[in-house]
Protein backbone atom coordinates (compact mmCIF):
# COMPACT_ATOMS: atom_id res chain seq x y z
CA UNK A 1 0.00 0.00 0.00
CA UNK A 2 1.31 3.45 -1.19
CA UNK A 3 0.28 7.04 -1.38
CA UNK A 4 0.73 8.29 -4.56
CA UNK A 5 -0.35 11.59 -3.97
CA UNK A 6 -1.97 13.71 -0.70
CA UNK A 7 -4.08 16.73 -1.83
CA UNK A 8 -6.59 19.15 -0.40
CA UNK A 9 -8.14 21.99 -1.01
CA UNK A 10 -11.14 24.62 -0.21
CA UNK A 11 -14.06 24.78 -2.43
CA UNK A 12 -14.12 27.37 -4.86
CA UNK A 13 -15.43 28.66 -8.15
CA UNK A 14 -14.88 26.09 -11.42
CA UNK A 15 -15.33 26.80 -15.11
CA UNK A 16 -17.14 23.91 -17.00
CA UNK A 17 -19.01 24.07 -20.00
CA UNK A 18 -19.49 26.70 -22.00
CA UNK A 19 -18.99 29.67 -19.68
CA UNK A 20 -20.72 27.44 -16.86
CA UNK A 21 -19.25 27.70 -13.18
CA UNK A 22 -20.11 25.69 -9.92
CA UNK A 23 -19.21 26.51 -6.50
CA UNK A 24 -17.13 22.97 -5.55
CA UNK A 25 -14.68 21.13 -3.20
CA UNK A 26 -13.24 19.04 -6.01
CA UNK A 27 -10.35 20.74 -7.38
CA UNK A 28 -7.32 19.61 -4.55
CA UNK A 29 -3.78 20.90 -4.98
CA UNK A 30 -0.65 18.69 -3.93
CA UNK A 31 0.38 19.40 -0.91
CA UNK A 32 3.67 18.08 1.68
CA UNK A 33 1.87 17.81 4.93
CA UNK A 34 -1.46 18.93 6.72
CA UNK A 35 -2.96 17.74 9.91
CA UNK A 36 -5.81 15.47 10.08
CA UNK A 37 -8.77 16.12 12.59
CA UNK A 38 -11.54 13.84 12.89
CA UNK A 39 -13.73 17.05 10.84
CA UNK A 40 -10.93 16.40 8.14
CA UNK A 41 -7.46 18.00 6.71
CA UNK A 42 -6.98 21.79 8.15
CA UNK A 43 -7.33 23.30 4.82
CA UNK A 44 -9.63 20.68 3.26
CA UNK A 45 -13.60 21.61 2.64
CA UNK A 46 -16.27 20.85 0.78
CA UNK A 47 -19.29 22.50 -0.76
CA UNK A 48 -22.12 20.35 -0.78
CA UNK A 49 -22.41 19.77 3.15
CA UNK A 50 -25.63 17.85 2.56
CA UNK A 51 -23.26 15.27 0.08
CA UNK A 52 -20.33 15.75 1.53
CA UNK A 53 -17.90 15.98 4.13
CA UNK A 54 -19.09 14.78 7.68
CA UNK A 55 -17.61 13.07 10.61
CA UNK A 56 -18.47 9.82 8.38
CA UNK A 57 -16.83 11.30 5.55
CA UNK A 58 -13.75 13.08 6.79
CA UNK A 59 -10.97 11.64 4.39
CA UNK A 60 -11.29 10.37 0.46
CA UNK A 61 -9.64 7.84 -1.03
CA UNK A 62 -9.75 6.75 -4.55
CA UNK A 63 -7.33 3.67 -6.19
CA UNK A 64 -4.22 5.22 -8.25
CA UNK A 65 -4.78 2.07 -10.76
CA UNK A 66 -7.93 3.06 -12.06
CA UNK A 67 -6.33 6.52 -13.35
CA UNK A 68 -4.66 4.18 -15.96
CA UNK A 69 -7.50 2.58 -16.94
CA UNK A 70 -9.83 5.84 -17.26
CA UNK A 71 -6.98 7.58 -19.56
CA UNK A 72 -7.08 4.78 -22.20
CA UNK A 73 -10.59 4.28 -22.11
CA UNK A 74 -11.70 8.05 -22.45
CA UNK A 75 -8.17 8.96 -24.18
CA UNK A 76 -7.66 11.51 -21.84
CA UNK A 77 -4.85 11.91 -19.14
CA UNK A 78 -6.36 12.90 -16.06
CA UNK A 79 -5.08 15.91 -13.42
CA UNK A 80 -3.72 14.28 -10.22
CA UNK A 81 -6.98 14.01 -7.44
CA UNK A 82 -9.07 14.52 -10.45
CA UNK A 83 -11.91 12.79 -8.30
CA UNK A 84 -11.61 15.10 -5.44
CA UNK A 85 -9.87 12.65 -3.00
CA UNK A 86 -7.68 13.71 -0.79
CA UNK A 87 -5.26 10.39 -0.67
CA UNK A 88 -4.61 8.96 -3.75
CA UNK A 89 -3.68 5.55 -2.79
CA UNK A 90 -1.99 1.74 -5.06
CA UNK A 91 -3.01 -1.40 -3.68
CA UNK A 92 -5.77 -0.33 -2.16
CA UNK A 93 -8.58 -1.29 -4.83
CA UNK A 94 -12.20 -1.37 -3.87
CA UNK A 95 -12.41 -5.11 -4.04
CA UNK A 96 -9.66 -5.64 -1.54
CA UNK A 97 -10.76 -3.15 1.44
CA UNK A 98 -13.42 -3.81 3.18
CA UNK A 99 -15.65 -1.29 4.97
CA UNK A 100 -14.57 -1.03 8.58
CA UNK A 101 -10.71 -1.81 8.09
CA UNK A 102 -8.49 0.21 9.88
CA UNK A 103 -5.69 2.13 8.95
CA UNK A 104 -2.56 4.74 10.24
CA UNK A 105 -1.55 7.17 7.40
CA UNK A 106 1.29 8.71 8.99
CA UNK A 107 0.29 9.81 12.31
CA UNK A 108 -3.53 9.65 12.09
CA UNK A 109 -5.73 6.54 12.28
CA UNK A 110 -8.72 5.71 9.86
CA UNK A 111 -11.19 3.60 9.34
CA UNK A 112 -13.33 3.09 5.95
CA UNK A 113 -16.91 3.60 6.52
CA UNK A 114 -18.73 3.65 2.95
CA UNK A 115 -18.52 4.36 -0.44
CA UNK A 116 -18.06 7.03 -1.95
CA UNK A 117 -21.27 7.55 -4.44
CA UNK A 118 -19.92 9.86 -7.53
CA UNK A 119 -21.79 13.06 -8.42
CA UNK A 120 -22.33 14.62 -11.70
CA UNK A 121 -19.56 17.16 -10.57
CA UNK A 122 -17.02 14.57 -12.08
CA UNK A 123 -18.37 14.76 -15.05
CA UNK A 124 -18.20 18.47 -14.85
CA UNK A 125 -14.50 19.07 -14.13
CA UNK A 126 -13.50 15.78 -16.66
CA UNK A 127 -15.74 17.34 -19.28
CA UNK A 128 -15.88 13.36 -20.20
CA UNK A 129 -20.39 12.72 -20.17
CA UNK A 130 -19.88 9.25 -19.68
CA UNK A 131 -17.47 8.89 -17.04
CA UNK A 132 -19.78 9.03 -14.01
CA UNK A 133 -21.93 5.67 -15.53
CA UNK A 134 -18.51 4.01 -15.80
CA UNK A 135 -17.87 4.45 -12.38
CA UNK A 136 -21.14 3.23 -11.21
CA UNK A 137 -20.87 -0.12 -13.68
CA UNK A 138 -17.48 -0.76 -12.49
CA UNK A 139 -17.98 -0.10 -8.84
CA UNK A 140 -14.42 1.87 -9.42
CA UNK A 141 -15.77 5.03 -6.91
CA UNK A 142 -12.90 5.01 -4.15
CA UNK A 143 -14.06 4.92 -0.52
CA UNK A 144 -14.54 7.61 2.49
CA UNK A 145 -13.12 7.40 5.88
CA UNK A 146 -13.57 8.57 9.37
CA UNK A 147 -10.97 9.80 11.32
CA UNK A 148 -9.95 7.21 14.84
CA UNK A 149 -7.03 9.33 15.90
CA UNK A 150 -5.80 12.41 14.75
CA UNK A 151 -2.68 13.35 13.75
CA UNK A 152 0.29 14.90 10.99
CA UNK A 153 -0.30 13.25 7.61
CA UNK A 154 3.03 14.02 4.80
CA UNK A 155 3.52 13.35 1.48
CA UNK A 156 5.75 10.70 1.82
CA UNK A 157 3.45 9.02 4.75
CA UNK A 158 3.18 5.21 5.23
CA UNK A 159 0.32 3.16 5.18
CA UNK A 160 -0.21 0.32 7.39
CA UNK A 161 -3.02 -2.02 8.20
CA UNK A 162 -3.99 -1.83 11.34
CA UNK A 163 -7.28 -4.28 11.45
CA UNK A 164 -8.95 -5.89 8.91
CA UNK A 165 -13.07 -5.47 10.12
CA UNK A 166 -14.67 -8.72 10.58
CA UNK A 167 -16.88 -8.63 8.65
CA UNK A 168 -15.00 -8.89 5.78
CA UNK A 169 -17.59 -6.80 3.17
CA UNK A 170 -15.50 -5.36 0.63
CA UNK A 171 -16.06 -1.75 -0.64
CA UNK A 172 -17.09 -3.65 -3.97
CA UNK A 173 -19.62 -5.38 -2.80
CA UNK A 174 -21.48 -2.71 -1.72
CA UNK A 175 -21.13 -0.62 -4.59
CA UNK A 176 -22.83 -3.65 -6.08
CA UNK A 177 -25.43 -4.15 -4.02
CA UNK A 178 -26.14 -0.31 -3.57
CA UNK A 179 -25.95 0.60 -7.51
CA UNK A 180 -27.29 -2.70 -9.30
CA UNK A 181 -28.99 -5.32 -6.73
CA UNK A 182 -31.03 -2.88 -4.09
CA UNK A 183 -33.43 -5.55 -4.13
CA UNK A 184 -31.34 -8.59 -2.77
CA UNK A 185 -32.03 -8.35 0.53
CA UNK A 186 -29.78 -10.71 1.85
CA UNK A 187 -26.99 -8.36 0.66
CA UNK A 188 -28.26 -5.69 2.31
CA UNK A 189 -28.76 -7.36 5.63
CA UNK A 190 -25.20 -7.92 5.07
CA UNK A 191 -24.14 -4.50 4.57
CA UNK A 192 -26.10 -3.03 7.54
CA UNK A 193 -24.74 -5.52 10.16
CA UNK A 194 -21.00 -3.96 9.57
CA UNK A 195 -21.13 -1.62 12.98
CA UNK A 196 -18.63 0.67 11.36
CA UNK A 197 -20.75 1.29 8.76
CA UNK A 198 -21.42 5.70 7.95
CA UNK A 199 -24.76 6.41 9.49
CA UNK A 200 -25.95 8.10 6.06
CA UNK A 201 -25.49 4.70 4.64
CA UNK A 202 -27.40 2.83 7.18
CA UNK A 203 -30.62 5.18 6.95
CA UNK A 204 -30.64 5.16 3.02
CA UNK A 205 -29.90 1.27 2.91
CA UNK A 206 -32.89 0.75 5.49
CA UNK A 207 -35.04 3.25 3.53
CA UNK A 208 -34.73 1.77 0.37
CA UNK A 209 -35.14 -1.91 1.56
CA UNK A 210 -37.54 -1.22 3.94
CA UNK A 211 -35.71 -2.63 6.82
CA UNK A 212 -34.71 -1.03 10.33
CA UNK A 213 -31.70 -1.93 12.94
CA UNK A 214 -33.16 -0.53 15.98
CA UNK A 215 -29.41 0.37 16.86
CA UNK A 216 -28.76 2.99 19.35
CA UNK A 217 -27.29 5.84 17.57
CA UNK A 218 -28.10 4.42 13.85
Amino acid sequence: MKLEHFSIGKPKEMQYGEDKEIFTGICKETVQEAFLTVDGFHGDGVADLRHHGGLDRAVCVYPYEHYQLWEREFGETLPQSTFGENLTVSNMLEQDIHIGDIFQVGEAVIQVTQSRIPCSTITKRTGLPLILKRMIETGYTGYLCRVLEEGMVRSDSKITLLQTDPSRVAVLFTNETYFHKTNDYSAVKKILEIDALAVKWREGLEKRAGLSTNREGK
